[in-house]
């Protein structure tokens, strides 16, 4: 199991949010390029990196900043925000991620999203984000009338190279992952796993990995030091 470092970009820093909500933001750093060296040089073997900015305007702003972080580390670089066009992706391909985090494509136009799997094959991941049960789309600002399992079910018909589950109420809490709803999109997805939202200590790493999916997405908790990255690719490792 992969374990992903997770950087949110805001106007040009390093911040996490919690639950989902703009308003209620905690900044971890200036420099996000130096967050995501230390992260590589602690060990990660990949990076989760998100467009705050872009994911609230519909577009990607800050692929500068990714283009950045793409440059200063020798791991590859995962990147979300804002991608709901064919432009928008090859615009984050081009500033160097190895694989792109689309989600309201995929629920509002699965034709657009499965074009961008088959041009970019084991590139397009998708981001599946949920609020009690149902799929939110647009920056986490409005909710689709279907739940993570069904989209999930469909994603590889579409071509997608993994899905990333979350749940918004758990995100940035540290108070545990949805192991149930976890287990219900890896046994509907039918491509790798990646899990996200509430990871707080190592037995939740741990919890994770018994349900055998792909990765985890860890943020807050790496950043309180609640979880030293060390540990979590330990746990994951002898999981």
């Amino acid at each position: 199991m992969i374990v992903y470092p997770a950087i949110d970009l805001r106007g040009g820093r390093c911040v996490r949010l919690m639950q989902g909500e703009f308003d209620r933001e905690t900044v971890y750093g200036d420099d996000p390029v130096a967050v995501a060296r230390t992260w590589a040089a602690a060990g990660a073997a990949w990076l989760h990196v998100v467009d705050l900015d872009g994911a609230r305007a519909g577009r990607p702003l800050q692929t500068h900043l990714v283009r950045e972080i793409c440059r200063a580390v020798p791991i590859p670089v995962q990147v979300g925000g804002g991608l709901r066009d064919v432009d928008a992706v090859a615009a984050v391909l081009a500033a160097g991620a190895a694989r792109v985090v689309v989600g309201t494509i995929a629920v509002r136009a699965p034709a657009v999203c499965a074009g961008l799997c088959g041009a970019h094959p084991g590139r397009v991941a998708v981001g599946l984000d949920a609020r009690g049960g149902r799929i939110l789309v647009a920056g986490w600002t409005e909710s689709e009338n279907v739940d993570a399992v069904t989209v999930a079910a469909r994603v590889a018909a579409m071509g997608a190279a993994a899905v990333i589950y979350t749940d918004v109420e758990r995100d940035g809490t540290e108070r545990g992952p949805d192991l149930a709803g976890t287990r219900a999109v890896a046994r509907a997805a039918r491509v790798p796993v990646i899990a996200s939202g509430g990871v707080g200590s190592l037995d939740d790493v741990r919890a994770i990995a018994s349900l055998g999916v792909a990765g985890i997405i860890v943020g807050r908790a790496l950043y309180t030091g609640a979880i030293r990255l060390a540990d979590a690719l330990a746990a994951a490792e002898a999981a």
